[in-house]
């Protein structure tokens, strides 16, 4: 009988120690994690906001291949701490404003409004994940247009000859085709567009079926099929501006996350994260590669 009872001492000291020494695993370990939407540029920007903040001593679990609305869902109940998220999408989708043409403007008035959820915008980068008008570079040479006005005067003066490659939504959009047109004072004309899905317009432009495509800035595609943006010299489309949102306590209780990711948005640009999402998109490379590589060759990590 004593002798069950000291065994009984025994397994229940050794399960105080073992238990003991789980609570006290991870004490003191700075723990965060990041959201990202499901699409090239974001697993890009978390992964290597992830490898800047394990560089830093941080325990990081990304929260990855979400929905735009799931995410931020995410990041209002606590369940993601951080993001990179669009000035614009923040600004129309979530808080149902209209939109603001100037990048700095909206910054500040989507930092103001989301105050209120707890969440804080911080270092805006130059990456623009706006919309675009592109055509060819040699089409649009060949007839002298650089930006939207020159696109809208040619239009103008040569009605039915240029065709558009869009997606039923922008081409239904007021803050698609219909506001372009309007803002620049031209029409297509409802024959000339030629709508499939987002992911054939500037396939179908790089084969000559249509002159003139819907895109986005930061597509890999621009560059494989060497197309050239519009200027968008009458500041239509709204700025799509990657950012950081946060958790306030987390960025309380981490307020150095704001200079480490301060060092990606300071290098980051349009061009830059076209041709990272062309590293994946186009050329097959995975992105933990393609975010990892980049950081070292722009001395960000040690390799």
């Amino acid at each position: 009988m004593v002798k069950k009872k000291w065994l009984g001492m025994v397994v229940m000291m050794s399960l105080t120690l073992i238990l003991s020494s789980c609570s006290s695993i991870g004490v003191g370990e700075k723990r965060i994690s990041v959201g990202g939407k499901n699409f090239t540029e974001q697993y890009i920007l978390s992964e290597m906001t992830a490898f800047l903040l394990e560089d830093e001593g941080f325990k990081v679990k990304q929260m990855n291949n979400l929905g735009s609305t799931v995410v931020r869902k995410a990041l209002e109940n606590n369940q993601v701490d951080l993001m990179w998220e669009y000035t614009g999408t923040a600004l129309i989708t979530y808080m149902g404003q209209n939109p603001i043409a100037d990048p700095d403007k909206t910054f500040e008035k989507v930092k103001d409004l989301d105050a209120k959820n707890n969440i804080h915008w911080m270092n805006m980068s130059k990456v623009n994940n706006t919309y675009a008008l592109a055509m060819t570079k040699e089409k649009a040479d060949e007839l002298d247009i650089h930006s939207i006005s020159d696109l809208g005067d040619y239009i103008s003066a040569h009605p039915d000859e240029l065709t558009i490659a869009s997606d039923a939504e922008f081409a239904n959009r007021k803050d698609g085709l219909p506001g372009v047109e309007e803002k620049y004072g031209f029409d297509f004309g409802a024959q000339n567009i030629k709508q499939m899905d987002i992911g054939l317009t500037q396939r179908a432009l790089d084969k000559g079926q249509v002159d003139v495509s819907v895109a986005f800035e930061t597509d890999a595609t621009i560059r494989a099929y060497g197309l050239v943006t519009l200027e968008d010299d009458k500041q239509f489309f709204p700025p799509y501006r990657a950012a950081v949102s946060v958790n306030k306590e987390v960025l309380k209780k981490y307020p150095e996350v704001e200079e480490i990711t301060g060092r990606l948005a300071e290098k980051l640009d349009s061009e830059i994260m076209r041709e990272l999402n062309y590293k994946v998109d186009i050329e097959g490379n995975s992105v933990s590669v393609v975010a990892y590589e980049w950081l070292v060759d722009n001395g960000m990590i040690e390799e």
